[in-house]
């Protein structure tokens, strides 16, 4: 079954933390809901009327996950995933995490030309001078088939705009 000598994120904690998550999610859908309208005028309901619903509907399974975790896992020193296997998915996820972030702050293009070097560099163990001009690459054919070939403009950050690609 589960080896309680083992180290790792236990099961209560993971549980516990996508129940909050989901609720987060679900208390800014009817935070939404309410300042876009969610009541019902003459002529029909608000554009907020059902997403308010589906909103408390997401609420309230978080929180009847929440009370399972607690009262099913809470204490029971079960593991979800182990040290080691969590460390190689946090190898995974944290770049991912910081990509988000930067191409959030940047743009898709830089974000990518520094994920995907990042990570031929650091997890693939090219050469920085390999994993570079391949990122700078990739996001450039990215550029030409989104931007120029289809039309489909991405987000773009301040280093585009310096380049004068807006």
């Amino acid at each position: 079954m589960h080896n309680l000598n083992q180290s790792g994120l236990p099961r209560f904690v993971m549980e516990a933390a996508v129940s909050l998550l989901t609720g987060a999610f679900g208390i800014a859908v009817v935070v939404g809901s309410i300042e876009a309208g969610a009541g019902w005028t003459e002529m029909g309901p608000d554009a907020g009327y059902f997403p308010f619903y589906i909103g408390l509907l997401i609420l309230f399974g978080s929180l009847v996950n929440f009370v399972h975790a607690f009262i099913k896992h809470r204490g029971t020193g079960e593991i979800f995933v182990e040290a080691t296997r969590f460390r190689t998915v946090l190898g995974f996820f944290l770049p991912l995490l910081a990509f988000a972030t930067v191409a959030t702050f940047l743009g898709l293009y830089v974000g990518t030309a520094l994920y995907i070097a990042g990570t031929m560099t650091f997890q693939g163990r090219y050469k920085w001078w390999v994993g570079l001009p391949v990122g700078v690459g990739v996001s450039f054919f990215f550029f030409v088939i989104f931007e120029i070939g289809f039309k489909v403009p991405l987000l773009k950050g301040p280093v585009e705009a310096w380049l004068g690609i807006y």
